[in-house]
């Protein structure tokens, strides 16, 4: 097998990935992804104990022990660029051999939850509520780098919403990839579901309005009456849909669990944001260390 060049692969002097400054052995089977950096504080500072910290750039990595379950939790950073990077180390991390830069022959499927703040797009699913995405629809470009095969409901569906929204005219071809149902059905009391869309900025990729126009005024309108059978979008953010379709075609499983912190239907944003964060951290430590 081929070794994969130091140019394409780049491990520094401590045999550690470039970006996150991790390696192979200080990262779990279970990783929990936060956008904030100082969000991997707030997770970590539930386990019964930590054992590895690493900080490089906005990517900060602790990994620890709950209920004696290994468990690795890593900020991104905003946007699925930086998911490019993240998806992509992590999977290096324990799929190639970093002596001998090849691909191992047995592959690990890593479990990667995503738990972060969103925006609802429904007016019955309210701020401080939680969403768990069954898909994650980008209209941010990346997937479209790679080769995403998708299974015949996802192909009507990212179908059905470009015909709907129109939204591939002047904008990058809307993608799709579903959740992993080995932990989805891990958590559904107390969650919503549904489509969450994710979109390359927080300003005018999500309909804000501050001094510039739009250059599709309609956006939110069009994104929260799509339908597809029983399949509606609930809410958007900036990375769900990088983690479903880069896990997928990498072959683990993911999940994304979002704390709703506004309602852009009926224009409110949460009193206590980080309340409702941290009641969703400890939700999902709960289910993460005694059911996945």
């Amino acid at each position: 097998m081929n070794s994969i060049a130091a140019s394409e692969l780049i491990i520094n002097n401590r045999g550690a990935i470039y970006h996150l400054d991790c390696r192979p052995e200080e990262i779990a089977a279970t990783i929990i992804t936060v956008g904030d950096p100082d969000r991997v504080g707030e997770v970590s500072k539930h386990f019964d104990s930590v054992e590895i910290k690493n900080n490089h750039r906005e990517f900060v990595t602790h990994t620890g022990f709950l209920n004696k379950k290994r468990i690795t939790v890593v900020s991104t950073g905003i946007g699925t660029d930086n998911i490019d990077i993240v998806l992509n180390e992590l999977d290096a991390l324990v799929n190639i051999d970093f002596e001998t830069r090849t691909i191992k022959e047995n592959l690990t499927q890593l479990n990667i939850i995503r738990i972060g703040t969103s925006g609802s797009l429904q007016m019955d699913i309210p701020v401080d509520s939680f969403v768990v995405s069954t898909h994650g629809l980008g209209i941010d470009n990346l997937l479209n780098f790679y080769r995403l095969n998708n299974n015949e409901e996802e192909k009507q569906l990212v179908q059905s919403f470009v015909t709907q929204t129109q939204l591939n005219n002047n904008f990058a071809q809307p993608y799709i990839s579903s959740a992993s149902g080995a932990l989805l059905k891990n958590f559904v009391d107390g969650f919503h579901h549904g489509i969450t869309v994710t979109c390359p900025g927080f300003y005018g990729p999500q309909g804000r309005v501050l001094r510039l126009g739009l250059a599709n005024p309609a956006l939110i309108d069009n994104l929260t009456s799509f339908t597809f059978g029983q399949h509606r979008i609930t809410n958007f953010e900036m990375e769900t849909a990088g983690i479903y379709g880069l896990g997928n075609i990498l072959g683990h499983h993911c999940l994304s669990i979002s704390a709703i912190v506004a309602n852009r239907i009926s224009k409110e944003f949460s009193k206590d944001g980080n309340a409702t964060v941290e009641n969703l951290i400890k939700k999902s430590l709960e289910i993460i260390s005694s059911t996945i």
